[in-house]
C-alpha cells in the first residue's frame, strides 16, 4: 500500500496497452490475453479507488481498432458483454460510478443496452468515477466539441467570438470532470494514440515495460511514486 505522505493524482488515465503480446509470448492466442488483461481491470480498478484516486479513465477499444482482423473485434466484443453483465453488479461495494465515454452507436444494439444498464445501476455512486473508453478516438471526441458549438452558434446560442477553452472542454465525454494528472501506459510505449489528446496538456506520463495483464498494484504504486518526484510547473517557473 502506498506510503499515506504521497499526493494521490486526483485523476489517473491508462491506455491498457500489451494483452495481445503477453500472449504471443505465452503460445497463446491473442484473445486470451485479452480475457487476462479483463480479469486484471477489475483488480487494478478496485486498487486504484482504495488508493484514493477520484478519477480513473481506462482506454479499453480505440475507434482505430476497428481495423484489427475481424475475429480479434469479434472476440473483444463477446468480452466486453460478458465484462457488462458483471459489471452490473461489480464494484458496487466499492461504490465506484461506471461512465462509458466514446461513441457506442457502433455497437450492437444488445451491448448498447449494456452499457445504458451498466451506467444507470452505478449513477447514484459516490465512490470513483471509472471512465471505460469505448469505440473511443480523441480526435472524434474534439470534432464531435467543435460540431455541437457550431449547432449552438448557428442557432444563436453562443457568439463564437465568446467561446472558450471551458466551452470546448465541457462538450467533451470528460465534461466536467478534471483533466487527468497521471497518464501511464503500459507495454513499454511512449505515445498518446489519440487518446485524451486535449485533456492531457499539463499531464504527467509514465510508461513502463510491464504488460497489461501483469500490471499489478506493485506497478502502480511505482507509477505513483514517481508521480510524486514530478515538478508540476504547468508553464510557469
Amino acid at each position: 500500500m502506498l506510503d499515506k505522505k504521497l499526493i494521490i493524482p486526483e485523476h489517473v488515465a491508462i491506455i491498457m496497452d500489451g494483452n495481445g503480446r503477453w500472449a504471443k509470448k505465452r503460445g497463446l492466442p491473442r484473445s486470451i490475453g485479452h480475457k487476462y488483461g479483463a480479469q486484471n481491470f477489475r483488480k487494478i480498478t478496485r486498487y486504484i479507488s482504495r488508493a484514493g484516486v477520484k478519477y480513473l479513465t481506462l482506454y479499453a477499444f480505440s475507434t482505430e481498432n476497428w481495423k484489427r482482423p475481424p475475429e480479434e473485434v469479434d472476440a473483444l466484443m463477446k468480452l466486453f458483454h460478458q465484462n457488462l453483465v458483471d459489471l452490473i453488479t461489480d464494484f458496487r461495494d466499492d461504490d465506484i460510478k461506471t461512465i462509458f465515454i466514446g461513441d457506442r452507436s457502433a455497437f450492437s444494439p444488445g451491448l448498447i443496452k449494456l452499457i445504458n444498464e451498466s451506467e444507470e445501476i452505478a449513477k447514484d455512486r459516490k465512490g470513483m468515477v471509472l471512465n471505460i473508453a469505448m469505440n473511443y478516438g480523441s480526435r472524434d471526441e474534439i470534432l464531435k466539441a467543435v460540431k455541437e458549438l457550431c449547432e449552438e452558434s448557428r442557432d444563436g446560442k453562443i457568439d463564437p467570438k465568446d467561446i472558450t477553452e471551458q466551452d470546448i472542454a465541457f462538450r467533451l465525454y470528460t465534461g466536467g470532470m478534471p483533466d487527468p494528472d497521471l497518464i501511464i501506459r503500459t507495454g513499454g510505449e511512449f505515445r498518446l494514440s489519440n487518446f485524451l489528446l486535449y485533456q492531457s496538456a499539463y499531464s504527467e506520463f509514465y510508461s513502463t515495460e510491464t504488460l497489461w495483464p501483469d500490471f499489478n498494484e506493485a506497478e502502480f504504486d511505482k507509477a505513483v511514486i514517481e508521480f510524486n518526484h514530478r515538478n508540476r510547473r504547468f508553464g510557469g517557473v
